[in-house]
């Protein structure tokens, strides 16, 4: 039998993403507003923070090799995941959509509205998927009578 999750304990999460240049990695992702741990950020690798509990790796190709006996996925053909950013409004998502495009980045399509979700879609400079996305789970079908 499963044990209960402890939601008081949240764990962390470390996505790590390969990348073709670190440098312009880094410059891009500040341009967006991120910012990186020092203490896990060298010439091979940067923590790039997205909250107190999510982080994303940056690592060198020949450095993300170090973990994985698998070869590294071309995104330029292929997709290794989708991730998602939330955001506090329409207006944010349309804003980091428009800050990744001016840093560079592709827009993947037009913006997409589900009437409860928005969201943009772009590909960073190593072709890595991002979602841009604000949600209003009180316009969720169904939701308008959920208690807060």
């Amino acid at each position: 039998m499963s044990q209960p999750i402890n939601l008081a304990h949240p764990r962390k999460i470390f996505l790590n993403l390969p990348v073709r240049d670190l440098e312009a990695t880094k410059e891009f992702f500040g341009k967006l507003g991120f910012f990186f741990n020092p203490m896990f950020t060298d010439q091979n690798a940067a923590c790039m923070i997205l909250n107190d509990e999510a982080f994303v790796m940056l690592l060198v190709e020949g450095r993300f090799k170090d973990f994985t006996s698998k070869a590294i996925c071309d995104t330029r053909t292929h997709v290794e995941g989708l991730f998602a950013i939330t955001c506090d409004s329409r207006a944010e998502v349309d804003a980091l959509y428009a800050a990744a495009i001016d840093a560079g980045a592709t827009s993947n399509g037009e913006p997409v509205d589900y009437g409860f979700m928005y969201q943009r879609n772009i590909y960073d400079l190593d072709g890595h998927h991002w979602e841009l996305f604000f949600m209003d789970i009180s316009a969720f079908p169904g939701q308008g009578d959920a208690p807060a």
